[in-house]
């Protein structure tokens, strides 16, 4: 056993005691939240090095298996069909996981040349030493390295994209932004792929369109009809849109998608009754039913005693403007939050009824307060998906947040409205997060865990916008 393997056994012997100690009664359990955030970050600096040292293991494994005859290969030896085989049984990991390891490997790897047999640089020379230094793992280069896959851009203009990446990926960019998540980099690496290659989506879209079509087959013993096909991306995109509007977490968290910090996640059984057992492709199916039939009436969907369905919350005037007490839903005893109605009441309209001491209907009036669908579309086009950093739920998803609350004199105009999920919208003024309006842009700060500095960055996740960023820069 070499001195590295000997090191690294004995550095697995002394973290499995610490996570024991982690996983016992003394141990994470009587954390307090600093410590929680202290620990998972340490965690992930952790398993950044450990997958360092795996994509170089793999990029040698490549390097000597290439220079030898199939009998000789070390997966030939090992009993393995490749080298993907190989790195499952050696590390335990899914078929997808490996594919990853092989992609990055393959992209930091620094091949011999066979005239002078010096180490070569690697294709992602920059990213190479953030990989090396902790600061990007498997599933930030994977992601790198699927967005630029035939692309193309020249040595120079790809090192330049490599450069800034890396300079991202450590907190060093241009915007000084806390270190890139992994899909923070897919997302820059899109942008300059986009940038870089001159000849843009024209090739790929003829040959979308050559292969474009959708077949609907014979009813089998089943009793299903097996449809195949594929379609092109805007068509794609349209009927994704048909499917959020109806399974639009905000509208059924039963029949829709639950949401964690940011991200999607199984729905709990405890939460909203009985969870719905019906699997993705199945909820899809459904959707597609009832899209069907909303355009065989004419678009119009069901009525509600007269009117669209209509969520109804009811809340004293004072409470809402104190922050305390209750609101409540139609139909039900229990009270909900004034944080609750507070949310409602940002994203919808409020009709204010005055009503006498004995209980009489004085007066009715209606705060137009909803921002109509002209001005939902422009500040989609602006903000491309929630603003807050890390967050993927797209713009569809999304709900209008007024900046500055309606209730305080902040009027319903682009200037004064941004893209939030429900459950960032849900908790903006608890979660840690702000957010404000300089000038019609959108500035986000974070919080301490996220922002040691506490810094106000303009944010967007508009493509079109952080493009025309890229091609300012480079001017």
């Amino acid at each position: 056993m070499t001195n590295l393997a000997a090191a690294l056994m004995a550095l697995g012997d002394a973290l499995a005691e610490r996570v024991a100690a982690g996983f016992g009664d003394d141990g994470l359990r009587l954390a307090d939240d600093d410590e929680l955030l202290a620990t998972l970050a340490a965690a992930g600096r952790l398993r950044r090095g450990a997958e360092a040292l795996l994509a170089e293991a793999v990029a040698q494994l490549i390097e000597r298996d290439e220079e030898r005859a199939q009998p000789d290969r070390l997966t030939a030896r090992n009993g393995c069909r490749n080298a993907g085989e190989l790195i499952q049984r050696a590390t335990r990991v899914s078929s997808r996981t490996a594919a990853e390891v092989l992609a990055a490997a393959k992209a930091v790897r620094r091949p011999t040349s066979l005239s002078t047999g010096e180490a070569l640089p690697a294709e992602f020379p920059h990213l190479r030493l953030a990989l090396a230094a902790g600061a990007v793992g498997i599933d930030g280069m994977a992601t790198v390295v699927s967005a630029f896959r035939g692309c193309g851009a020249g040595r120079a203009e790809l090192l330049a994209a490599d450069e800034e990446l890396a300079a991202a990926a450590c907190g060093e960019g241009a915007d000084a932004a806390p270190p890139a998540t992994a899909d923070d980099l897919r997302a820059f690496a899109l942008v300059w792929a986009a940038y870089l290659d001159q000849d843009g989506a024209e090739p790929a879209e003829s040959r979308a369109m050559r292969k474009r079509g959708l077949t609907i087959g014979r009813r089998g013993e089943d009793g299903l009809v097996p449809v195949r096909g594929g379609l092109l991306p805007e068509v794609a995109a349209q009927l994704q849109l048909g499917f959020d509007s109806v399974l639009n977490p905000k509208v059924d968290d039963v029949q829709g998608p639950c949401f964690s910090e940011s991200e999607p996640s199984d729905c709990d059984d405890s939460v909203g009754g009985a969870a719905d057992r019906r699997t993705p492709a199945q909820k899809r199916h459904d959707v597609l039913a009832v899209l069907l039939t909303a355009a065989v009436a004419s678009g119009e969907l069901p009525m509600l005693g007269g009117a669209a369905p209509t969520l109804v919350v009811s809340v004293r005037e004072q409470d809402l403007a104190s922050g305390r007490g209750y609101a409540h839903l139609p139909g039900d005893d229990e009270p909900v939050s004034i944080a609750a109605a507070r949310h409602i009441a940002c994203a919808g309209a409020v009709q204010r009824v005055v009503l006498g001491a004995a209980g009489r209907i004085v007066s009715m009036r209606t705060l137009d307060r909803v921002f109509n669908h002209h001005q939902r579309r422009a500040i989609t086009l602006r903000d491309g998906g929630c603003l807050i950093p890390g967050c993927q739920v797209p713009p569809q998803w999304c709900e209008v947040h007024h900046v500055e609350e309606h209730s305080r004199g902040g009027s319903t105009h682009t200037d004064n409205g941004v893209l939030l999920c429900w459950f960032h919208h849900r908790t903006i003024d608890s979660g840690g997060w702000q957010v404000a309006m300089v000038e019609g842009v959108p500035y986000v700060r974070g919080p301490a865990w996220w922002d040691a500095q506490r810094t106000w960055r303009p944010v967007t996740r508009s493509p079109i916008r952080r493009r025309e960023r890229m091609a300012v820069r480079q001017t």
